[in-house]
């Protein structure tokens, strides 16, 4: 599903070589505040040896970030390749702290990717061509020379000795087992001893790829080798991480001994680091927390919250008691006790994906935002201050993602979930379930004597467990589009009913304008004018199969959002026109109406822009461009507010010609 996928890809890119990617002139085009909320999903972590306070942060939609303040705040540095590259590793240059290296890979084509370089500090970056378009998920720098660069490729493995200009082979070509390269380590002290996790289990060249010897014994033979380290010290020691455990070999890869004391459970490892200044200090990242060894992997102890998917390892150099962590859904970790205590470090690191938007409906100054894929991270923020400060109202949603979020009249927060409603009465500390689903039934009882049966109504009850797209509160009746069905509730909550319409379940959107009713599921949209009691299917094409949104004009005026482009009829549904004029062709993500300037909006996830309408959608003229990918738009107190897929919620400067008050003109 379209919203769940953890790292759904909005566009892919298209690919070129030697392209520069000028970050400044990004930010330039869309100098829209970032609001937040701060944290999401951390990839990658790597400090400047000159400078260990300046730090780079890598994502898995592309954007890279920098702290100059070892971790405490952080801002935009660039965006490499498309919104769905995953940037997981960052080297930068010890002897040239401008010169950096970032490996990346492509979600949606997991067989490209890109080696990206910059030799200005990350102002410009280039694809290092003789790498384009490969799907480089490691990347090494050897510590003695670091001009000398091996990558891992899902077709082998690479070296530089030229930092990064050519590029030789090492892995015989078109190998059947030294393919799926996950991890890389460089020996130390002899580049041209390599190492190579792959998919399946690891391998090990001795002399620069000339030969290779498979690294398999003491394994469990079905490994995927996350991680590599060797010993900075003594290189006879090396580590590696897999889906099975951790291992541990003191023979320079030999033999490998599995490493005891970390539950299986929590055994796929993403990760492995060694302090580098004490190297019987070893941290293992996993799914299930940081675990660390102070005896060089004897002795484990977990040193985190069981629930942190740890990404990635940063010690401090100056002091190993400092360490982050880059984890999924809390961001950028940081303890200055050696691990032992953590607090999160995201200031101006916002990566969350916003699903909705909200202002109070007694004080704008007061926003909430419903957020997905964050589990016990995420749920619902709000801010007091217009969005600068942010805390999360999570309690009794149980780490339940917030697809749909609106406002009761009497200031209830009403949310839709990926298992249900939710509601938040004004001030509540915690989230109530609202998910009482009435069925009527009515029994015919024989009545002794009598020519008919008596009959007797009773109320079935069950819960609502579907995911919950959209709501519409009106103030009489309320609305849900599930994938169970389209719901309403006549005592604001309390109960629901509803299910299926016209055989239709999976539902999308609905929109109540009066006694107008629209819902949408992906391919269908279904039209109601005596407010639910009967539906007519509209007849729209047939190419449409990507919902997103839909929004009611005026009277019989109809505005459909989706992947085919935007839609509009003008006569309650019978007939329907692809809008073009002034719009984008395809790629619409939100379509709303704003009843203050009585106009349409329309979002695009092909461009920043902010779309207009103001004669029911025939026409659109170009808006403020925020310069984020947008999912949809809201006018909060005179500016524009956009929910982004990745970079939480972005507001318009008060400084922009085009206001959201004024509009735009042709």
């Amino acid at each position: 599903m379209e919203f769940t996928v953890k790292r759904n890809v909005l566009r892919t890119s298209l690919l070129v070589l030697a392209i520069s990617f000028l970050s400044t002139a990004l930010l330039a085009a869309g100098p829209w505040q970032v609001l937040g909320p701060d944290g999401g999903d951390a990839r990658s972590l790597a400090y400047d040896a000159h400078n260990p306070d300046h730090i780079l942060l890598g994502t898995s939609t592309g954007q890279m970030f920098a702290s100059d303040d070892a971790g405490h705040n952080w801002s935009r540095l660039a965006r490499l390749g498309g919104d769905d590259y995953v940037l997981d590793h960052i080297s930068i240059d010890p002897q040239d702290s401008n010169r950096i290296y970032v490996s990346a890979w492509s979600v949606s084509s997991q067989q490209i990717g890109e080696v990206f370089r910059t030799s200005d500090g990350g102002r410009s970056w280039e694809t290092l061509p003789a790498m384009h378009g490969k799907s480089i998920r490691a990347l090494a720098m050897y510590k003695g020379n670091s001009k000398v660069l091996v990558a891992g490729a899902l077709d082998g493995v690479y070296r530089s000795n030229d930092g990064g200009d050519s590029w030789e082979r090492l892995s015989p070509a078109n190998s059947a087992d030294i393919k799926n390269v996950e991890s890389i380590a460089v020996d130390p002290k002899d580049p041209n001893t390599v190492y190579a996790g792959t998919w399946h289990l690891a391998w090990k060249t001795p002399d620069g790829g000339a030969n290779w010897q498979h690294i398999n014994k003491g394994m469990i033979d079905d490994s995927d080798v996350f991680s590599v380290i060797v010993d900075h010290d003594n290189p006879a020691v090396v580590f590696a991480s897999a889906c099975s455990g951790i291992y541990k070999s003191e023979t320079a890869g030999n033999l490998f001994s599995k490493i005891q004391g970390i539950p299986f459970s929590a055994r796929r490892t993403r990760v492995l680091k060694q302090d580098p200044t004490n190297e019987k200090i070893v941290y293992a990242g996993t799914t299930e927390g940081l675990w660390k060894s102070t005896d060089l992997g004897k002795v484990w102890k977990r040193v985190s919250n069981p629930e942190v998917v740890v990404n990635d390892v940063m010690i401090d150099p100056r002091d190993s008691k400092r360490v982050l962590l880059a984890t999924d859904r809390s961001g950028v970790m940081a303890s200055t006790d050696g691990a032992n205590n953590w607090t999160t470090s995201n200031h101006g690191y916002a990566h969350r994906y916003v699903s909705a938007i909200l202002a109070d409906n007694k004080n704008a100054s007061t926003l909430y935002v419903g957020v997905v894929n964050d589990r016990e991270y995420g749920g619902l923020f709000y801010s007091h201050d217009a969005g600068q400060h942010w805390l999360q109202r999570a309690a009794g949603l149980g780490g339940k993602d917030v697809f749909a979020l609106n406002q009761a009249p009497n200031g209830m927060l009403v949310a839709g979930t990926n298992h249900g409603i939710y509601g938040l009465e004004r001030n509540g500390g915690e989230w109530r379930p609202m998910n009482v689903v009435v069925v009527e039934a009515t029994l015919k009882i024989p009545r002794k004597g009598a020519r008919k049966a008596a009959t007797k109504t009773t109320l079935e009850k069950s819960q609502l467990d579907a995911r919950v797209n959209d709501l519409e509160l009106g103030s009489g009746r309320w609305l849900a589009a599930t994938t169970a069905g389209i719901y309403s509730s006549s005592d604001q909550g309390k109960t629901w009913k509803g299910g299926q319409i016209l055989g239709q379940q999976d539902f999308v959107s609905v929109r109540a304008e009066g006694s107008t009713e629209v819902a949408a599921t992906h391919s269908s949209v279904l039209v109601s004018n005596d407010s639910g009691a009967t539906w007519k299917q509209a007849a729209l094409p047939s190419y449409v199969v990507s919902i997103r949104s839909a929004a009611i004009a005026s009277d019989r005026q109809i505005m459909i959002a989706s992947r085919e482009g935007a839609f509009r009829s003008g006569d309650g549904g019978a007939t329907w026109e692809h809008v073009v004029k002034g719009l984008p062709g395809k790629d619409i993500t939100s379509v709303s109406f704003d009843p203050t300037l009585k106009r349409l909006l329309a979002t695009s996830d092909a461009t920043g822009v902010i779309f207009e309408s103001r004669d029911g959608g025939r026409s659109w003229q170009r808006g403020p461009d925020s310069g984020f990918p947008l999912r949809r738009v809201s006018v909060i107190d005179g500016r524009f507010v956009g929910a982004t897929p990745f970079d939480g919620v972005v507001l318009q400067p008060e400084s922009e010609p085009i206001s959201a008050d004024a509009g735009s003109s042709e």
